[in-house]
């Protein structure tokens, strides 16, 4: 008899369907069955030995709540015996066309050793106490992670073990994880949590991912990929970690009418085992990024939830760097100005912040002008040792992306049709911060030459469940003061850096913690909540704002 090895998670949902993402110990018929009739079947598909399945759920009915069990080949397997978490339910948008968006990154999922989390308590598994002891208290409608959704180069003291047995760790990568089995290994420990897993059962989530997903500073230069790719664990792990993210969590993005009509999930489905056909995909992946789309759009409602691949996507020629390939940059574009008047908000995911610390955002505009050779060869040597070494590669690293990013949002926040907000989300850094940015003079730019008329902010919360040295928090809290921006415009001068078309300030924090941010979308009001968690099991708001007027 089959048995549920992972899942449910609650991935796709909208006013009439939703999408079950689940592994089974063998090949089976995966069902979803709600208790108002609504329901759907999905077969197991076969990836590296593991038996996966996708059910999409029809019949829903908006506007409401019903819980729902799963079954394998008939046999009830969700929710557990003796569960002591409510139904896993599936929620259809308020009538009312209130939106509720948790978002944060870097949840680092090893266990508490002996009942003490180094790291501190987890805000994912404070939420689920909350939602699980409050049943019909306020919950996410969607929870976005955006990024680091496991370590593959930090694995916990479990699974060092567990990879010790495995093979030896002496030989590369070591403790870092090689293959596709050992990923799997990660989302067993991030996923298997109680807690977690049945908050994932019943919050529909969107994922995005970042460095840590694969290695810290994926893709970060030319230089930087020519040397893992002369590294002989490397092409495996990629690869392993392009097909696991692509399993796991890039399916669960896409609506049920996308991945009828996704040509490699039809592929994997239909094969036997659907190994190769993934695998050859993961390697035109890695030999041409741009052949391959991990963004994606997400409406709920009146709110435009577009996810950006701040990773796969990059072009990293030194003479021509850009955070987004063209194709992708057109997409965003695209997906943005796209029928305006049918959102009043926009949401842009981006794993890395748009805006950073005076200080740093400088760093890393002077690093990629003296690493293109703006200041002769010796100082271009420099410029790269210092990218990798002190991680200079957010939007700032890539100066013309940036500036197309604030004319984009610029053009989408103005005029008749502009939303009320545009929202930049991000996580990354290990803090918390809220900034908000002004335009410059844009007589002579090809967007609107006034300031948008919408409210734009950039939000940032890290992590869900990590930690930041005590030096590094000073660097951060020093980063936005009057001195730093100094010590940044001299870097900028000597990098002979142009001033960005904005300028921004900070609106709140540095907050440091493990936390997480909630936006009530309603009409053409956004409020902000900052929530951390606490040591006694509950979360704390630190901050709960609106960002428009109600």
């Amino acid at each position: 008899m089959a048995g549920l090895s992972l899942g449910p998670l609650l991935r796709y949902a909208d006013g009439s369907s939703a999408t079950v993402w689940v592994e089974a110990s063998r090949p089976c018929t995966a069902e979803v069955r709600c208790a108002d009739g609504a329901g759907g079947t999905a077969r197991t598909f076969q990836v590296a030995g593991h038996h996966y399945a996708l059910v999409p759920v029809e019949g829903l009915t908006a506007g409401t709540s019903t819980p729902y069990d799963v079954f394998l080949d008939g046999a009830h397997v969700w929710p557990l015996p003796d569960s002591s978490f409510p139904p896993s339910m599936i929620h259809t948008p308020d009538a009312d066309g209130t939106v509720r968006v948790a978002f944060g990154s870097c949840r680092w999922a090893a266990p508490a050793a002996d009942s003490h989390d180094p790291v501190g308590p987890d805000a994912l598994d404070t939420l689920a106490s909350r939602i699980a002891g409050e049943p019909e208290s306020e919950r996410p409608d969607v929870l976005v992670l955006l990024g680091d959704q496991v370590y593959a180069d930090e694995v916990s003291e479990a699974t060092r073990r567990w990879l010790s047995a495995r093979r030896d760790l002496s030989e590369p990568p070591g403790s870092e994880v090689a293959d596709y089995e050992e990923y799997t290994r990660l989302y067993y420990e991030s996923w298997l949590d109680p807690e977690i897993r049945w908050l994932l059962s019943t919050v529909p989530s969107c994922m995005i991912f970042d460095d840590h997903d694969v290695i810290d500073d994926w893709n970060t230069s030319a230089a930087w990929v020519a040397d893992m790719r002369g590294t002989p664990w490397w092409r495996e792990r990629l690869l392993s970690g392009l097909m696991s993210y692509w399993v796991h969590q890039h399916l669960g993005n896409l609506s049920p009418a996308e991945l009828a009509a996704d040509p490699l999930y039809a592929a994997v489905r239909g094969a036997p085992d659907g190994t190769d056909e993934l695998r050859a995909f993961a390697s035109r992946a890695d030999v041409d990024p741009a052949s391959v789309r991990w963004s994606y759009r997400r409406d709920f409602g009146r709110v435009r939830l577009l996810m950006v691949d701040s990773r796969a996507a990059r072009v990293l020629e030194e003479q021509h760097r850009a955070m987004l390939d063209p194709g992708e940059a057109d997409w965003l574009r695209t997906e943005a100005l796209t029928d305006r008047a049918s959102y009043d908000h926009l949401l842009i995911g981006t794993s890395l912040p748009w805006l950073l610390p005076h200080l740093v955002h400088d760093a890393e505009a002077w690093d990629a002008a003296l690493s293109r050779g703006e200041r002769g060869a010796r100082w271009a040597g420099f410029g790269e040792k210092l990218r990798r070494a002190a991680d200079l590669e957010h939007w700032a690293a890539f100066p013309e992306s940036f500036e197309q990013l604030a004319d984009l949002i610029a053009e989408v926040g103005t005029g008749d049709e502009a939303p009320a907000s545009v929202l930049v989300l991000s996580g990354d850094v290990h803090h918390a911060y809220v900034t908000e940015p002004k335009w410059r003079d844009r007589q002579g730019t090809s967007g609107p030459a006034g300031p948008p008329d919408s409210r734009v902010l950039q939000l940032t919360c890290s992590p869900v469940h990590n930690s930041i040295p005590s030096y590094m928090r000073v660097g951060f809290r020093f980063g936005w003061s009057a001195a730093a921006r100094g010590l940044g415009r001299r870097l900028a001068r000597h990098g002979r850096c142009p001033d960005p078309s904005v300028k921004w300030r900070k609106t709140g924090g540095p907050w440091f913690g493990n936390q997480l941010m909630t936006l009530t979308l309603r009409g053409r009001s956004a409020r902000l909540r900052l929530e951390q968690a606490r040591p006694d099991g509950t979360l704390r708001t630190v901050e709960d704002s609106p960002l428009t007027p109600s």
